[in-house]
This record gives C-alpha cells, structure tokens and sequence, in this order.
C-alpha cells in the first residue's frame, strides 16, 4: 500500500512540476534555445539595480578620461545596435527595460567586466590590459551585456529552485539516499557532484552561448570581430596554467572559445553586418 501512495505522489508530483515549468519556458533571443524561467525577470532585475547601487558606492571609479570615454562609447553602440536590430526583426526587444549605466572600476588586479540583469555593467581596468584596443574590448562587453539579454541569472535560478525542489521530494521517498551519496562524495573528493555533473555543463552552456551573441552584438556595432580570436589567445597566455581541468570549470577552454570563435566569425559577419544608425 505504502508503494502504491508513493508512485501515486511522485506521479502527481512529476505533473505538477510540469504544468508549473511548461508554461514557464521562454526562448534566447537569436539562438531560439528553449529556457526555463519561473522567477519574474522584473523582479531580478530590482534586485540587481539595488546591489548595482550598491556596488558604486564602495567601490573606486574612474570617473573621467578616455578609457572611461570608450568604456561608454562601445557601450553606447551595442545599446543602439541591439535595439535597432530587434526593431528590424519585427521582434520584441529584450533591452527595452533596460535600465543602461556604464562604470569603470580603477582595479588594474582584476581582469574581468560583468553586467547585471537589466544593463547595469562595469568594467574593470585590469581587463583593458588584456583587451589592449577597442575591438578586444568590444567582444568582452558584448558577451556580458549578452548574458543579460538572453536572462541567464533568471534561468540559473529557476533552474537551481527547480533542481532543489526535485532532489528534496525525492529523497524523502528514497530515505535520504541522495543526499547522504552528495554528502559521502563530498567529503572524501571535497567535491559535489550536482554542482559537477549538472551546474557546471548548464554554466559552460551559457557561457558559450554568451559567446555567441556577444560575437553579433560586436558585429552589428560596426567592430571587428575578427580581433576575437586574439583577444582569447591573449587571454589563454595569461591564464597559461592556471585553467582548470573543463569539468571543474563553469566556463569552457580557452582553446575551445578560440575553437569556437573561428568556426562562427564568417558567418557571423556575413549574418549580421553592421547596423547604421
């Protein structure tokens, strides 16, 4: 009897996780991948505002001169070129609440930009070292402003609530068994297997995908997106040694990315040519 309830919730259980995920699906803009979003993107993007906020006023910015001057230019033009390219589509624009501001962040250790759900974005110094010109600089921020057009936060959440809520349910009808494996792996390799075997493959898809449409954002602005591949060779000697193993990483190779890069240049320039404005 105890078996026959069991199947019985699990069954109810799996359909009720389906008609709360199906409807919640939404599709990358471009790429037209199928994701998951059970979390309002308003409501992200709030969040990220207010710690954006935050950021600024403890931290040290540039806020003058030339390298912020094209820190704001290069953003400026993907701004205008992704708008302008949804509206030629006839498609909705992802960017239309975006809520765009530019930071540079005086840090000549850190080697890295980022940009928040709904445009908050910043650079950081360190990074111009690598970029060395504006095209290298170009393809940085175009793959971070693309994280934020193809809602990869909104999805990384949804996709953890879901996977925690999944585990959870099915571990009380299997006694505990998934977590004290999670657990037993843990301790003896210090490493955890959902977040190898599940976030880490999920964190490579973004990435690469981020890659990828950050490549046409670049193109569309007018730069030249030829300079991606050695703005990631540069990148690869920096990193010379210090790469993790791809499996332990959320990001792929710099030896994939340049892989990558040079199998999608072409197209992407014959694709998606400048935009006027």
């Amino acid at each position: 009897m105890y078996n026959i309830n069991r199947r019985k919730f699990l069954g109810y259980f799996g359909c009720s996780c389906c008609s709360l995920i199906l409807p919640s699906c939404t599709t990358v803009p471009i790429t037209e991948r199928k994701q998951l979003s059970i979390i309002s993107e308003q409501r992200i993007n709030r969040q990220a505002a207010a710690a954006y906020e935050n950021f600024r006023s403890k931290s040290k910015l540039i806020t003058s001169g030339s390298q912020l001057d094209e820190v704001r230019k290069i953003g400026k033009k993907i701004e205008y070129a992704v708008s302008a390219f949804f509206d030629q589509q006839g498609e909705d624009n992802p960017t239309r609440n975006f809520g765009w501001d530019y930071i540079l962040v005086d840090n000549d250790k850190i080697v890295n930009a980022w940009c928040m759900p709904g445009g908050k974005i910043a650079v950081y110094t360190g990074l111009l070292k690598i970029t060395k010109n504006t095209d290298a600089l170009s393809i940085v921020m175009g793959h971070e402003i693309a994280h934020a057009v193809a809602r990869h936060s909104v999805e990384r959440m949804s996709h953890a609530m879901t996977i925690n809520l999944g585990t959870t349910v099915a571990d009380i009808f299997l006694g505990g068994a998934i977590n004290r494996t999670r657990n037993t792996i843990g301790q003896n390799t210090g490493m955890d297997i959902f977040q190898l075997g599940i976030m880490n493959p999920f964190g490579r898809k973004q990435e690469t995908e981020a890659d990828y449409l950050g490549l046409i954002f670049s193109s569309l602005s007018g730069f030249d997106i030829r300079e991606s591949v050695n703005l990631w060779k540069r990148m690869s000697q920096k990193n010379k040694g210090k790469e993790p193993p791809v499996f332990l990483s959320t990001h792929p190779s710099s030896k994939k990315r340049i892989e990558n890069l040079n199998n999608w240049i072409t197209e992407v320039m014959i694709k998606y040519p400048p935009i006027k404005s």
